[in-house]
């Protein structure tokens, strides 16, 4: 093990590059540009840092930062005691968990469904058309959302040619429909995009499996559940798979 370890270092040492200012004239253009960055991120991403002082202090532009009163936690007390601002942080936590967990949902079954279409054409063309709507910027998606939920919106006269309503509901107006509002949109956007990782894992199983399935007499819901434990069970035997062989070339 010791004559190893050693005969490893000597190759390591062999393969160094000694540090020359012959190599420096060489890499001369790649240091400089490289010295360029550095003080690049130096200036516009570390010295900036300072400004964090003016949380904990009563700024003054006259005074600047260095002779600023220093207030300690006296804004975060103001902060954190305004109910107008925990109701914000709420509203940020409780968005952020409904899009986790509808587009998750929903990501992963239309995934599915997706897979089940016989067609090579017809599903690239559906999952063009599903995620588009991810390149959309928010502002175009609200504004969309806006027009189709607005009282003389598409939503409104499709109820209403269908005699559900009697008159226009304004959706906006009623905090009842905040959250699924939030969540459709979210879903509308997001779902081809997040689509896609599934359907790469699921086109990833041999299809041997389900013509074995087939002859056993498996209905669509048991394919669905062979393909999500054969799934999980190729990702596993891949990640050893890779395993096996970093440790065969770390002993080579």
């Amino acid at each position: 093990m010791a004559l190893t370890r050693t005969r490893s270092k000597e190759k390591e040492n062999q393969y160094k590059a000694k540090i020359t200012w012959k190599e420096i004239k060489r890499q001369k253009v790649l240091l400089f540009w490289s010295g360029v960055m550095v003080i690049y991120g130096i200036i516009f991403y570390y010295l900036p840092l300072a400004g964090w002082a003016m949380a904990f202090q009563n700024y003054k532009p006259k005074l600047g930062i260095s002779h600023s009163e220093f207030v300690g936690l006296q804004k975060f007390q103001t902060l954190f005691s305004d109910m107008t601002f925990i109701r914000v942080i709420r509203n940020t936590l409780a968005m952020g968990v409904i899009n986790l967990v509808v587009t998750f949902v929903t990501a992963i079954a239309f995934a599915i469904l997706l897979n089940e279409i016989k067609s090579h054409g017809g599903k690239k063309v559906v999952q063009t058309i599903s995620y588009l709507p991810h390149f959309l910027s928010w502002i175009i998606v609200t504004g969309i959302l806006h027009d189709m939920l607005s009282g003389s919106g598409i939503i409104n006269e499709i109820l209403m040619n269908l005699h559900v309503i009697t008159q226009p509901i304004n959706f906006f107006a009623h905090p009842n429909y905040f959250w699924p509002i939030v969540a459709f949109a979210n879903v509308w956007k997001e779902t081809g995009w997040n689509a896609i990782i599934y359907l790469a894992a699921i086109t990833s199983i041999d299809p041997s499996l389900y013509e074995a399935a087939s002859i056993d007499g498996a209905g669509r819901w048991a394919k669905n559940q062979i393909r999500d434990t054969s799934g999980n069970q190729t990702n596993d035997y891949d990640s050893s798979v890779n395993e096996c062989r970093k440790c065969i070339k770390c002993r080579i």
